[in-house]
C-alpha cells in the first residue's frame, strides 16, 4: 500500500554515471554515490526513487516509445508545478528541469519526495471496516477536487496554460484521433462511444484548472488519517479547461460492481470504496462542494470512460511494438474492450 520502489526494470534503466554527474553539479553535493529504484506501479511516465547521500528525491521522465510528445512534455510539467505548489499544498514542489537528453536518454525533472500511503490494492484494516470512514475518506478525496477547481489560476500564474473556449470540443475530436492513431483491434462499442460524444459535445462554458486523471492512485494518504491528502501526484496532463470533463475522467476510474471482478480488481481505487460509495455519491458529495450543476454529468462520465480506455489502449500499442516489456500491459486491450461496453451501457440507460 506504501508508495515503495523496486529494482528498475529491464528496459527503463537510467544512465546512472551522467545522471550522478548532473545532479551533483545542480545540487551541489558532496555525496559519492547514487541509488536509483524504480516506483513500479504508474503506467504513463516513468517514475524513479533518486538517493543522493541522506537526501531522497524523485525523478520524472517519459516512457519509452512515447507516441504523443505533448502528452508527456516534461518541462510543462515542470513549470506547471513550479506555480501550482506555492498555491496549493498537495502539488509536490519540482527542483530541477533537464532538457539535455544525453544524460539519461530523454528530457526529466527532479522533485521532492513525499511519503505516504497509496492504496492500490489492499485497503487499511479501518478502511475496511467503518462505512463512516469510507465516506469520509470518500468526501475528502472528491472535495479535494473541488478544491483545485476553485483555485485563482490567473492569480497563479497559470492563465496560459489553457484555452477554455472550445475545450470540450477538441478534448473529444484530440482523444478520438488518439484512439485511432493508436488502434490495434477492433472495438464497435467504443467506436459507437465516438460517434455518441462527437454528436452530443456540449458548449464549455466554465475554467479550472484541472487535473484530467484525478484518482486514488495519484493520491497519497496521511496513513495516520485517511482524510488528510499529503499529494497528489502526475501532473502531466493538468491543463485549464472544463471542471467536469475532470470529474467526469475521475467517476470513469470508479467502478460499479457491475463492471465485473477484472474491472473492480484494477488499482485505481479502492476496491472497498467502490463497492459501497457509487458514482452518484460521489457526484453529489463534489456538486454540494462546488456548487456547479451536474445536470449533463452523463456526457462527462461518458466521455472519461472513453478517455480511460484510449489511455489503455496507447499503453497496451507501446506494449505491442515492444517499446516496453512491462508485463502489466500484455492485457490491457481487455480493459479497453470492457470500458467500451461499460460506456455503452450507460448512454443506453441514460444514467453514471
Amino acid at each position: 500500500m506504501n508508495n515503495e520502489t523496486t529494482k528498475t526494470r529491464q528496459g527503463e534503466e537510467l544512465n546512472l554515471k551522467n545522471l550522478f554527474a548532473y545532479l551533483c553539479s545542480k545540487l551541489k553535493t558532496s555525496a559519492n554515490e547514487i541509488n536509483i529504484e524504480q516506483f513500479p506501479a504508474g503506467s504513463s511516465n516513468l517514475t524513479y526513487s533518486i538517493k543522493i547521500g541522506d537526501e531522497e528525491y524523485v525523478l520524472r521522465r517519459p516512457p519509452f516509445g512515447n507516441q504523443v510528445k505533448s502528452a508527456h512534455d516534461m518541462k510543462r510539467e515542470f513549470e506547471v508545478l513550479s506555480k501550482l505548489s506555492k498555491v496549493y499544498q498537495p502539488a509536490p514542489k519540482p527542483l530541477i528541469y533537464c532538457g539535455d537528453d544525453t544524460v539519461i536518454g530523454s528530457e526529466f525533472y527532479l522533485m521532492e519526495c513525499r511519503r505516504g500511503l497509496i492504496i492500490r490494492e489492499k485497503s487499511p484494516f479501518d478502511l475496511e471496516n467503518s462505512k463512516d470512514l469510507q465516506q469520509k475518506v470518500s468526501r475528502s478525496f472528491v472535495e479535494n477536487l473541488a478544491t483545485l477547481h476553485s483555485l485563482d489560476y490567473e492569480k497563479a500564474g497559470l492563465g496560459r496554460l489553457g484555452k477554455p473556449e472550445g475545450y470540450v470540443k477538441r478534448q473529444v475530436e484530440g482523444w478520438t484521433q488518439r484512439y485511432f492513431n493508436a488502434k490495434t483491434d477492433e472495438n464497435i462499442e467504443l467506436e459507437k462511444t465516438i460517434e455518441w460524444l462527437n454528436a452530443k459535445i456540449p458548449e464549455s462554458k466554465n475554467a479550472a484548472l484541472i487535473h484530467n486523471d484525478y484518482k486514488f492512485d495519484n493520491v497519497i494518504l496521511n496513513p495516520k488519517n485517511l482524510t488528510e491528502i499529503v499529494a497528489v501526484l502526475d501532473w502531466e496532463m493538468a491543463t485549464v479547461g472544463e471542471p467536469l470533463m475532470d470529474l467526469g475522467t475521475t467517476l470513469a476510474y470508479w467502478m460499479s460492481k457491475d463492471a465485473g471482478e477484472q474491472m473492480l480488481n484494477m488499482p485505481f481505487n479502492p476496491r472497498v470504496l467502490m463497492e459501497n460509495i457509487s458514482r452518484k455519491e460521489l457526484s453529489e458529495m463534489y456538486a454540494e462542494k462546488s456548487g456547479r450543476d451536474l445536470s449533463n454529468i452523463l456526457f462527462y462520465y461518458v466521455f472519461g470512460t472513453f478517455k480511460v480506455a484510449v489511455i489503455a489502449q496507447q499503453i497496451y500499442f507501446r506494449y505491442k511494438k515492444g517499446f516496453t516489456k512491462d508485463k502489466r500491459f500484455a492485457r490491457f486491450n481487455v480493459f479497453v474492450s470492457a470500458l467500451g461496453k461499460i460506456a455503452v451501457n450507460a448512454i443506453e440507460k441514460r444514467k453514471i
